[in-house]
């Protein structure tokens, strides 16, 4: 591992594993940074995702001709601005969110208006947000041969709708994006999150045949397969956790939707970002709907019309 400084004096840390560079972001990739992957073909130079990171490479990411992006968010969309000769390929269930700041926010599940517009704003400030119209879908299994490297795209969907690792190959280095590892959790809070899928997902992501793992954020770069493992199991184990935290609001009294998420399932109290009471609502929302399914809690109207949730 070394380390590269670029004209702002940014100290970055990458690692190599052959064609494929990983430059770590700030504090390690935590959120509102990333992990940026380049991998440089005989044919071409190819980028995955584009955290802010990316804005402090220089010339070794700015003449990406390639972007391939697991998923869209804000966060991984950060040095696209650098690039606009760049090709950019997007999970097909994720374009409109590349393509348009409407496709974003539905995405986000936020309505525009005033509020929308102050976020909009934030993100273009913080991490130089700009749509890619030119962005172009992709599906499961699509490959992208670089000349002595492939990427290939593997549908894990549970965070966005699109969400997807991407295996570089013969390298064997596996970009698991959003499924972080981190101890916060999986978040599938978005209007385009699905628990069932992130479940099913997590299931699935020790079978790709990988020798490394990287995440976007924060845990960064796995050689060992069994810590992968184990901080994967620790990792799925958040949404259990959070379940049984349920149950046991409603063990103690009937509540409502609204009265869960001014509980917090997924945020301490007194962290109010403008996205919380939206994410923690389709969260506990999906969760209620798992609880139903299985029989563990019931559901009536109370007087005023408002549904209410118990223990079964």
């Amino acid at each position: 591992m070394t380390l590269i400084t670029d004209h702002a004096s940014v100290e970055i840390q990458r690692q190599h594993f052959g064609r494929v560079t990983v430059f770590r972001g700030a504090k390690g990739g935590k959120y509102p940074d990333g992990n940026q992957i380049m991998i440089a073909g005989s044919e071409t130079l190819a980028a995955l995702d584009t955290p802010l990171v990316a804005n402090h490479i220089g010339a070794e990411f700015d003449a990406a001709e390639l972007v391939v992006m697991g998923h869209v968010h804000e966060d991984h969309m950060a040095g696209l601005h650098r690039i606009p000769q760049a090709k950019v390929f997007v999970p097909q269930a994720d374009l409109r969110a590349a393509q348009s700041w409407e496709g974003l926010l539905a995405t986000f599940g936020w309505a525009d208006g005033a509020l929308a517009e102050t976020l909009r704003t934030k993100l273009e400030i913080e991490f130089f947000y700009a749509p890619r119209p030119d962005a172009k879908g992709y599906e499961d299994g699509e490959v992208w041969e670089l000349g002595g490297a492939n990427i290939r795209a593997i549908h894990m969907p549970g965070h966005t709708a699109g969400h997807t690792a991407l295996l570089i190959e013969p390298e064997g280095v596996a970009f698991i994006g959003d499924i972080d590892l981190t101890g916060f959790g999986p978040y599938y809070g978005d209007a385009c999150s699905n628990l069932v899928d992130f479940r099913r997902s997590l299931a699935r992501l020790p079978e790709i045949e990988a020798r490394v793992w990287v995440t976007s954020h924060h845990k960064g770069i796995y050689t060992d397969r069994p810590a992968f493992l184990r901080d994967l199991q620790r990792f799925a184990a958040a949404i259990d956790t959070r379940e049984q935290r349920i149950l046991d609001w409603l063990a103690q009294q009937p509540l409502t939707l609204s009265q869960m998420v001014e509980k917090r399932l997924l945020y301490p109290l007194g962290f109010d970002a403008p996205w919380v009471l939206g994410a923690e609502a389709r969260s506990i929302s999906q969760h209620l709907d798992e609880l139903l399914a299985a029989n563990q809690i019931l559901r009536e109207n109370n007087a005023t019309g408002e549904v209410v949730y118990f223990r079964a």
